[in-house]
């Protein structure tokens, strides 16, 4: 009797993704909605259509920078807490490891593994890897859900110069007499769009996160249309 052939069992997880997703889901939502909101605002205010097209690609050249600008600051404050934490704990490993491997067998037990076999497993990790087992196990940090300052900022800068492209595209290319409901309504369907496209990349529902982005830059296009109306008025 032939042994029988071990198979593989490949697995496809997207916490991978989640830095690069987060910073280009949010850029691209940025862009479409600030962009859009900015060029609705100012139609609604009356001014011609020459002005609407300089602000919305002012608009897009500031909020590009202004994303990448963002998320690199926090991203990297993030980096820099995570490095302090690091270093703080390789100091303790120094000083009194064995204090170092009861808290990692305490952390083992909390969740589910028998006192002796926590120990035992506490020990053979720290042989391996004793600051990646309490980075990992202790601090929450591994290499998958480390910050990346520099990829975050140029996801960001990237996504929001082409979600801001869209509404400005439609601006350059209909009439001023129907610049509104067109720069509204093709908004919306580009949300739409990327809430599907984002909540698929991620693995969830692809219904609530696009109707989640949509409603929200519906929402926010009505109030900046609302201030422009009233602004326009008052001059």
């Amino acid at each position: 009797m032939k042994p029988m052939a071990r198979t593989t069992h490949p697995e496809q997880h997207r916490t991978d993704r989640i830095g690069w997703l987060r910073a280009a889901v949010l850029g691209a939502n940025d862009g479409i909605v600030s962009t859009a909101s900015l060029v609705v605002g100012v139609a609604a205010a009356g001014a011609g259509h020459t002005q609407i097209l300089v602000t919305g690609v002012a608009g897009l050249v500031a909020g590009a920078m202004s994303m990448a600008a963002g998320e690199y600051v926090s991203v990297h404050s993030q980096a820099d807490t995570e490095q302090a934490d690091l270093s703080r704990e390789k100091g303790e490993l120094l000083q009194d490891p064995a204090a170092e491997r009861r808290e990692l067998t305490a952390i083992y037990v909390t969740r589910g593994l028998q006192p002796e076999l926590a120990r035992q497993v506490a020990e053979q990790l720290m042989t391996h890897d004793a600051l990646g087992a309490h980075a990992r196990d202790e601090l929450g940090i591994s290499e998958t859900m480390s910050a990346r300052p520099v990829q975050a900022a140029l996801a960001s800068a990237a996504s929001f110069a082409v979600g801001a492209a869209l509404p400005l595209a439609v601006t350059a290319l209909v009439p001023s007499q129907s610049l509104i409901p067109s720069v509204a309504g093709t908004s919306l369907a580009f949300l739409a769009v990327l809430g599907f496209i984002s909540a698929r990349a991620g693995g969830a529902s692809v219904l609530t996160g696009a109707w989640r982005v949509t409603f929200w830059g519906a929402l926010a296009m009505a109030i900046t249309a609302a201030a422009g109306t009233l602004f326009g008025a008052v001059a």
